[in-house]
């Protein structure tokens, strides 16, 4: 059965108001811009958002965060977003950081249906014994920090106790795509495309290249995925460059 859905805006139609979803991406790599465009024009507000980053100035998710729309991110970068930043500081957002690495496991444990896993990473500091700030008070307090978590010895080493990541939704990108929702990802976007894709409860997925895979080249089958849309030629070409350094030539 084909899982293509052309139109971005109807293949993200029933993403309601307050949901929570996975983004792919990592920096401007792979990220899902068409479909977050798409929930841009539908008006879609209070989201909960789970991703490495929440994009740059007026790109990705950067976008929804400009426009209000998103309550919650639980990530593991602010980067040099400074509409998010400013958002975070002044309480319009709640922030959950998290290290990378226990972000791409939660995220991964909820595709594979694991409630939650013990990682050293963070035993010893305010990960592990809570007191991060959530969210702030526009006065500058903590109006909501992070409770402590359990902590277990394994063999005399600590570990802490983490949960897996199940949104309601998953965005992602993939270089190739298929009808069944088979995915192939470029370079660094597989580093964290792949993960939310099986986290998500409903996945959608855009696609640059819609084609027949060979099952080798496959990275993600299409079992996680419920939703293609495929992308137009102008639409796969356009990619952010989050740092563009150039060098002068010869005088």
């Amino acid at each position: 059965m084909s899982k293509v859905i052309a139109d971005p805006a109807a293949a993200v139609a029933d993403v309601g108001e307050g949901a929570s979803l996975a983004v792919g991406g990592f920096g401007l790599a792979g990220v899902p811009t068409v479909l977050i465009r798409a929930l841009l024009a539908s008006g879609v507000g209070g989201l909960h958002v789970v991703s490495n980053n929440c994009g740059t100035n007026g790109r990705g998710l950067g976008e929804l965060l400009a426009a209000g729309r998103i309550a919650r991110v639980t990530g593991s970068y602010v980067g040099e977003n400074k509409e998010f930043a400013r958002q975070y500081l002044a309480g319009l957002v709640e922030v959950e950081l998290i290290p990378q690495g226990t972000l791409a496991e939660r995220l991964r444990a909820g595709g594979c249906g694991i409630p939650a896993f013990y990682t050293p990473a963070g035993v010893g500091t305010a990960v592990a014994d809570g007191g991060l700030p959530w969210r702030y008070h526009p006065d500058g307090g903590v109006a909501v920090a992070s409770p402590p978590k359990e902590v277990r010895e394994f063999d005399g080493v600590p570990y802490v106790l983490e949960r897996g990541i199940v949104p309601d939704f998953a965005l992602v990108r993939a270089a190739k795509g298929d009808i069944h929702g088979n995915l192939v990802f470029s370079r660094s976007a597989r580093n964290f495309n792949p993960l939310a894709a099986m986290a998500g409860r409903v996945t959608i997925a855009e696609v640059e290249e819609l084609a027949e895979l060979d099952p080798d080249e496959v990275h993600l089958p299409g079992v996680f995925v419920q939703r293609v849309v495929p992308l137009t030629p102008a639409q796969a070409a356009d990619k952010g460059i989050e740092k563009l350094t150039t060098t002068a030539g010869d005088a």
